[in-house]
């Protein structure tokens, strides 16, 4: 048979990316990661996997970020027990991360029972527990980049460094098809080059498929030097101390927050009108900071840029819950950083909770906000966002910075693609919302590849590879409609609607005007169920929209 190439995540979003490569003798996954975004998108997470994960031969990572690794347990826990193979340096963050995923759900879940058992609602799980974590990273096999690695029958694999985190990696994969060996190449999340913390993304020339991300697809950056950069971030801090209240900085767990750390220390050494408190609330990027102070020597500069932060002593590492708790005591300038990135689970939700609706408080987004998420929704300007079923009004100063991207650009990914060249087949445009896989694709082709030989694949999207073309199969079923991923979805639109009559509920002039707002909106509402149920009657083929 010809390979096929099967599109199950990051396909129209950013996140789950997980492709399966199948051929005559095998299939094998080019990573396996967990949906971000919309509860739309994140329902994936717990719905059973696309394809059969006992016949799944092995799984080649490119990375250790959750949206790329994070449902390697529920692999396992389907059936899954073949070989995992990464990087050192991502087999050590998926050691930290992926037990800090199954424990955040344990949690979550748990809250989420008791909220259930007070509504009369059935109890959930989670998607997999902290013994499954630990027990798939039994699995993992180590890889040192340029070896050449024998996979499965018919296909190798080869680890190129994608400048993006520490361990990141694009994938070369080799596999013996009947018109000769083919070659593809998974971009997996590329860097932008000439940064301090990592070296420059390497990769080979002369491919047949190529598979590349696209998150920032439709920008350009002007990306600044290390000393611009820490500039900028002084400029922030000074911004923050001034309104009057604690900087909240949500940071992703693995890689930004070990940059900001290092550059808010070098900052307030050299800044002491800013310098304060830094307090690291999230015990995985804890974690992942030691593998940092392990692993983290680059070639490039000869050093380890995360050595300084050993021993920094303005920097306070929280750990329990409730060293986390008293920083609401805390009076006076300081700098929290917290998990997640998005703002969207961990301990930063907690902190925007009690800042959000304080005016003296900033909240500096440091990265990319996916679509849904609620750092999306307040780098967007959502004056009424709900956290955890609770409303907030949003008073803080809301900032928003990137300088920190670990990403290539628009122009990055042109350039690397380019290097790439000759392509003999399909360039696959993926990991990247609709908007920025749109642009590339156009830049792609402005750059001199064939329109016709650049594809965007859908979710679920199969495509039959020879050596020089790819052909789209037919009778795929997607999980989720294709506009879905990337738009706000019905939880989206019910939070800001019910943050916006709360608002309107506040500013009445009193409690007559608020009982007839609410008894209008219940009169519209009826009429609206009693047209669309007569709608329905008179059209039986259409399903009814719950």
């Amino acid at each position: 048979m010809t390979p096929i190439l099967t599109f199950h995540g990051a396909a129209g979003c950013v996140t789950g990316f997980c492709a399966a490569l199948t051929t005559a003798h095998s299939t094998v996954l080019i990573d396996c990661g967990m949906f971000q975004g919309s509860k739309t998108l994140k329902a994936l997470n717990y719905d059973d996997f696309p394809f059969d994960a006992g016949k799944v031969d092995a799984v080649l990572l490119t990375h250790a970020h959750i949206d790329h690794s994070g449902l390697l347990p529920k692999l396992m826990r389907a059936g899954f027990n073949g070989p995992i193979y990464a990087t050192a340096g991502t087999r050590d963050l998926c050691a930290v991360m992926l037990p800090d995923s199954a424990h955040i759900q344990e949690s979550e879940v748990d809250q989420l029972n008791r909220r259930n058992q007070r509504r009369g609602r059935p109890e959930v799980e989670p998607i997999y527990t902290t013994r499954d974590a630990e027990r798939c990273l039994r699995q993992f096999a180590k890889i040192k980049l340029g070896d050449e690695v024998d996979i499965a029958p018919g296909l190798r694999a080869r680890w190129w460094n994608a400048g993006h985190i520490l361990g990141s990696a694009s994938i070369e994969v080799i596999v013996d098809a009947d018109d000769g060996p083919m070659r593809l190449l998974f971009s997996g999340d590329l860097g932008p080059g000439g940064r301090d913390y990592a070296a420059d993304p390497q990769s080979p020339a002369g491919v047949d498929h190529l598979i590349i991300e696209s998150t920032y697809g439709d920008r350009e950056r002007d990306d600044p030097t290390p000393e611009q950069r820490r500039a900028i971030l002084a400029e922030e801090l000074r911004g923050a101390k001034a309104a009057g209240g604690p900087l909240l900085i949500p940071a992703f767990a693995v890689e930004r927050t070990q940059e900001l750390l290092a550059d808010l220390l070098q900052v307030m050494e050299e800044s002491p009108d800013v310098a304060g408190e830094i307090f690291l609330d999230s015990p995985l990027a804890i974690e992942a900071t030691e593998v940092f102070l392990r692993r983290g020597w680059n070639p490039a500069t000869e050093r380890n840029p995360f050595e300084d932060i050993l021993g920094a002593q303005r920097l306070r590492f929280l750990r329990k819950p409730m060293e986390s708790d008293k920083l609401e005591r805390i009076k006076g300038w300081h700098v929290i950083l917290a998990a997640s990135g998005m703002c969207d689970a961990g301990r930063v939700r907690k902190h925007l909770k009690r800042l959000l609706w304080r005016r003296e408080a900033t909240v500096l987004l440091a990265g990319f906000q996916a679509g849904g998420t609620l750092g999306r929704l307040l780098h967007d300007g959502e004056k009424n966002v709900r956290i955890q079923g609770e409303a907030i009004t949003v008073r803080a100063r809301i900032r928003d910075i990137d300088v920190y991207s670990g990403h290539a650009d628009a122009r990055g990914l042109v350039d690397w693609a380019k290097a790439r060249q000759p392509v003999a087949g399909t360039v696959f445009v993926a990991h990247g919302e609709p908007a920025a896989s749109a642009a590339l694709k156009q830049n792609l082709a402005a750059a001199g590849f064939a329109a016709d030989s650049i594809a965007i694949p859908e979710m679920d999207e199969a495509f039959s590879l020879s050596r020089t073309a790819s052909t789209p199969l037919s009778g795929r079923k997607a999980r989720i409609a294709p506009e879905a991923p990337s738009r706000p979805d019905w939880h989206n639109i019910r939070a800001a609607f019910l943050g916006e009559l709360n608002a309107r509920l506040d500013a009445a002039p009193g409690d007559a005007a608020r009982q007839a707002l609410l008894t209008d909106m219940v009169e519209q509402l009826r009429h609206t169920v009693q047209h669309d149920t007569a709608r329905d009657r008179s059209s039986p083929e259409r399903p009814v929209a719950l």
